[in-house]
This record gives C-alpha cells, sequence and structure tokens, in this order.
C-alpha cells in the first residue's frame, strides 16, 4: 500500500466517522505513514505518568492533552503544539485508547492544521476479558516500535 492510499482510506473513514478533521488511522496505518513521510509526526496526548510507565512511542512528539492526577485539562495544549509543529506537518494523534486523541486532533483542527488524523486504539486499546489492556489491540498489541518510558 502507498501513503496516499492509506490516508486515503483514512479519510474515508473519518467521512464515515462525521470527524472535524483529516482522518483516522489503525495504529498499523499511522506507522506505515511515519516511515514513508517524513513530515508525519506522531503526537502523544497522553499524561507523563502514562509515558513513564506504560511506554512510549521513540520520537513521538509528547504534549499532555490532560495532566494526571485528575485528569485535568493542559489550557497550553493548543499554545504548545504550535511552538513544537508548524502546520504544515502531517499530525498523528495518540493517546490510551484513541479518545484523547480525537479531541487532541478536533483541538488541532480548529486551529488550522490541516492534515490531522487520530490514532485509532491508541497505545494500549481495550480493555480484555481480565480488564487489562494491551492485548486486544492498541499500538503495543500490534507490536509496533515502543520503549518504556
Amino acid at each position: 500500500m502507498t501513503v496516499e492510499s492509506i490516508l486515503a482510506t483514512a479519510q474515508a473513514r473519518g467521512s464515515e466517522l462525521g470527524l472535524s478533521y483529516s482522518g483516522a488511522l489503525t495504529p498499523a496505518e499511522a506507522w506505515a505513514v511515519c516511515q514513508a513521510l517524513p513530515q508525519a509526526v506522531i503526537v502523544d496526548v497522553r499524561s507523563a505518568a502514562e509515558w513513564q510507565f506504560v511506554g512510549v512511542v521513540p520520537e513521538a512528539v509528547r504534549i499532555e492533552l490532560r495532566a494526571f492526577p485528575g485528569m485535568v485539562p493542559n489550557a497550553g495544549f493548543v499554545a504548545q503544539l504550535q511552538q513544537q509543529l508548524g502546520r504544515d506537518k502531517t499530525v498523528l494523534f495518540l493517546c490510551r485508547s484513541g479518545a484523547r486523541s480525537d479531541e487532541a486532533a478536533r483541538l488541532a483542527a480548529e486551529a488550522g492544521y490541516d492534515n490531522v488524523y487520530n490514532i485509532l486504539e491508541g497505545f494500549e486499546g481495550d480493555r480484555d476479558s481480565q480488564q487489562h489492556r494491551g492485548t486486544v489491540n492498541g499500538w503495543k498489541a500490534h507490536g509496533l516500535p515502543w520503549i518504556q518510558g
């Protein structure tokens, strides 16, 4: 698959989901886009505690959308994004399960970023029957690159 076809699939998925930003990628699609598109950047919007204790994607930009404890919203999120990434970048947002990254993608699109994608399933994915994350789906379950924080 080419990066163009991956992004077209993500955009079609985004239309189906009624997203206000460019589209939604699976973890494997996001990794393929990062490998093929030099201007693509993963932005991990989980909390610093999650980065430290759960792990991170190497070279991902880290900007908390909400801080632990209490998941307090980061009022400076958009400003921090603008300081670290120009609007010419293709921005792929990642969180634990795909919810916070959806919120971050909406904020980025509202701030004028044109190429914004949510990474579905997130870093850890959904819970399994034992209520554990990281085994059903998500970045880690797909065997994509990550390191302990």
